[in-house]
């Protein structure tokens, strides 16, 4: 079997697998960001705490309950969706015409409080979960398990999904319409303030359905979601804030630079995403995928 640059063709692909992996969840994650701040202009820092959520959610339907992951994959998103719902109405409604740190303030002392919760009840080491895929197969270069390849495939469904709901049906064309216009679209007789805190409630649920993904791929522990939100507020960064498009194809994307910089360079692979971060504030502060405003 062939070496590039040295490296064992079995190492390259096996980090390049861990890349795409990590890059569905970055999507996941940075799109449901990109909904909330795209229609809502709220910095949600609380999505990394929802995330965990949804990952204890499904460890606890699944040892609490014995209901299996598969459900979860349903049940979950609902009920940690619902709670965003109730988060836009008692907190962030009120921040809407203020300044973006605002937001950013209040839904980062959130996830500290939601995250001390957790941490309070379950500890800080982590749950183990049952991989509800065991097995996987062998491609010749590389061991492919199955469940990581679901998790890949899943996740460009649900990403792909979304982004033409909101680009290209007549429900997106309401919501893009309410964030420049809601006087206007209030007009038309549509609930504009339900509309945005159904909005809330769906980036929301976008995020607890990673942490269902995750829980079996990962350990599931309170720390998880705060592991994981500076890497995602980069990545929506990278991709232009409020992008769909850019941010899904800019998680996969780092996702793989990751994966390969661990193969080429170990030593750059934490810092990578941020370097690239910096050099594309410096060439284009709205993001590859961003609108100049």
């Amino acid at each position: 079997m062939f070496e590039l640059l040295g490296i064992p063709p079995q190492a390259f692909f096996g980090q390049l697998l861990l890349g795409l992996i990590n890059g569905a969840f970055y999507a996941l994650l940075s799109l449901g960001m990109a909904v909330i701040f795209g229609l809502l202009n709220i910095i949600n820092f609380t999505h990394g705490a929802q995330y965990m959520m949804g990952a204890f959610g499904a460890w606890m339907l699944l040892n609490w309950a014995g209901i299996p992951f598969w459900a979860s994959l349903v049940i979950v998103p609902i009920v940690i969706g619902a709670f965003g719902v109730l988060l836009e109405r008692v907190f962030l409604k009120h921040l809407y015409h203020l300044d973006h740190l605002y937001g950013l303030l209040l839904t980062f002392g959130l996830a500290l409080i939601l995250e001390g919760l957790y941490r309070q009840q379950f500890g800080s080491s982590g749950q183990p979960f049952v991989n509800p895929i065991p097995g996987g197969t062998n491609l010749g270069f590389m061991f492919l398990p199955y469940y990581r390849g679901f998790i890949i495939v899943f996740s460009l469904v649900v990403c792909f999904a979304t982004w033409y709901m909101i680009e290209r049906t007549k429900l997106g064309s309401y919501l893009r319409a309410a964030t420049e216009r809601p006087d206007l679209v209030q007009a038309f007789g549509i609930n504009v303030p339900r509309m945005i805190t159904l909005t809330y409630g769906f980036g929301v649920a976008l995020a607890a359905l990673a942490g269902v993904l995750a829980a079996p791929a990962y350990q599931v522990s309170p720390q998880m979601g705060s592991n994981l939100i500076i890497v995602v507020f980069a990545v929506v960064v990278i991709g232009g804030m409020g992008s769909i498009m850019g941010s899904i194809l800019t998680g996969f994307g780092l996702g793989i630079i990751e994966g390969l910089t661990k193969v080429f360079y170990p030593e750059a692979s934490n810092t990578v995403i941020f370097v690239i971060m910096a050099i594309v504030l410096m060439l284009k502060p709205a993001g590859l995928f961003g609108k100049q405003k």
